[in-house]
């Protein structure tokens, strides 16, 4: 059974504010220049609506006006007419057929009770507002405006009290019905041709404000890539201005920051490589001299040596390292058979047998690599597999036809039979000094986290990427895949 709890009465509002709020999020998620066009062509339509209603407004008072003073002049020169031609003994008639109305004018008299139209059928007694016909015969001239028969009217009346009699004449406003339509049509179009005009103004006007800021996010996406000499020209504006320079100077601290550390790295690792080399030479002598030695002294170095050669290793790495971190790097690229430079790099990797796999169509794949790092990155992805994977079980060879993301590429895949990597450390594994949560659990882990930083910063200067993923046979352990571009045939 499902229990329903109603929340108290004092949570009600914070939880109906939260449903706004989640209502006005995706509102935050248009982009500026999108937020700009709308402000613009809501500021159009708001615009064209306020002077669209002050225009009809005015139209529609200047034509009632019109409308009203001619039909009342016309009324009281007819009402003397009526007044001068009334007698017991007059035709009424002839009288209102005498009359000069304009088309949709309908005259009416009431006189001595009786009443009298000129058209009864169709405008007589019956069609003039009992307000009106109480005030004009109590003797008050009036001007009312209603709807007769769905259409609208301006009713006239003047009493003639000399003759116990009233004039009416009743104003079809049809046509002005219909000339304020005609302009509500035109003020209608007229706004949405505003409201586009102003959202073209707005994308305009936002592609001139946010190019200085298109500016500042190409180069800030500049340095991130490594480019960190890319500056920003200052354009003479007090509001930009500041920001520019802000943004040089935090490029330019940030550039000599990153120099200042490679540097520093750089010359430790060479006031390094001496001592090392003695310590080597001296390990060298005493390995030498091996037999003479005692069992412990042995074990001793045994243990001094690997931690010698780990030393130099590291070392060698942090070099390289700074080299790339300052652009010191120099490829030489040749153009090669992938599966040749393959083999070769595996034979001389010295990680014992590992078989090279791939298909036929994979045999004239030519790529543009520098020889020696391109063995450097392989030497290193097998040496990552026997330390932390129990070495590698095959290395393949994949083509990847021309698609959506990009032309034909190739990709030289490593695989192991090992833990594999948790989908959450696959992008650790590549940073630097990092070897993921399962190298620390083993006794012969003897890495220093710097050798797949080093197969990524390899590929990247080749125009490639490395990534880590699951088997593809569904088997525990895990494919490294190093993406290279195909030189075209």
């Amino acid at each position: 059974m499902t229990a329903v709890v109603s929340p108290p009465a004092d949570l009600a509002e914070p939880r109906v504010r939260r449903r706004v709020a989640r209502t006005l999020i995706p509102l935050r998620r248009v982009g500026l220049r999108a937020r700009l066009t709308i402000s613009f062509a809501l500021g159009g339509a708001l615009l064209s609506l306020v002077l669209s209603l002050i225009a009809w407004g005015l139209t529609r008072e200047n034509l009632l006006t019109q409308k009203e003073d001619a039909a009342v002049s016309r009324v009281v020169t007819n009402a003397v007419t009526v007044r001068n031609g009334l007698s017991p003994t007059a035709d009424i008639e002839q009288l209102l057929g005498s009359l000069p109305t304009p088309a949709g004018s309908q005259p009416v008299i009431e006189y001595k009770g009786d009443w009298h139209a000129k058209n009864a059928v169709a405008f007589g007694e019956q069609a003039l507002p009992s307000e009106l016909q109480a005030t004009v015969i109590g003797g008050d001239a009036a001007v009312f405006r209603y709807v007769y028969d769905g259409e609208p009217y301006l009713a006239v009346g003047v009493p003639i009290p000399s003759q116990d009699a009233a004039y009416f004449e009743g104003v079809s406003l049809i046509e002005v019905q219909d000339a304020l339509d005609g302009l509500v049509i035109s003020l209608l179009g007229a706004s949405v041709l505003t409201t586009f005009a102003g959202g073209l103004l707005g994308f305009w006007a936002s592609r001139r404000v946010l190019e200085p800021l298109t500016d500042v996010g190409r180069a800030a996406t500049a340095i991130a890539g490594g480019e960190l000499n890319v500056r920003l020209e200052e354009e003479g504006d007090a509001d930009l201005d500041p920001i520019i320079t802000s943004f040089n100077e935090m490029a330019e601290t940030l550039e000599q920051r990153l120099e200042r550390d490679a540097r520093f790295a750089s010359e430790v690792s060479h006031e390094l490589r001496s001592p090392l080399m003695t310590l080597a030479a001296s390990v060298e002598v005493l390995e030498n001299s091996r037999d003479e030695l005692p069992e412990r002294a042995q074990t001793a170095l045994d243990l001094l040596k690997a931690d010698v050669d780990r030393f130099q290793t590291l070392v060698e790495d942090l070099l390289e390292i700074s080299r790339i971190d300052v652009g010191a790097v120099k490829l030489f690229p040749e153009e090669v058979f992938l599966p040749e430079i393959v083999i070769q790099a595996v034979s001389a990797a010295g990680t014992g047998p590992v078989p090279v796999i791939y298909e036929d169509d994979a045999s004239e794949v030519v790529v543009r690599v520098d020889k020696r790092r391109f063995g450097r990155i392989v030497a290193n992805l097998l040496d990552n597999a026997r330390k932390y994977a129990g070495g590698a079980t095959a290395v393949r060879i994949e083509v990847v036809p021309a698609d959506d993301e990009g032309p034909e590429r190739a990709h030289v895949v490593v695989e192991d039979e090992g833990a594999g990597v948790p989908v959450d450390e696959r992008q650790l594994v590549f940073g630097r000094f990092s070897r993921g949560s399962e190298s620390g659990n083993r006794a012969s882990d003897t890495g220093v986290g710097l050798g797949l930083a080093l197969v990524d910063e390899h590929v990247k200067l080749h125009g490639g990427r490395v990534w880590v993923e699951d088997r593809a046979d569904g088997r525990a352990g895990a494919r490294f895949v190093v993406e290279l571009p195909v030189v075209p045939e």
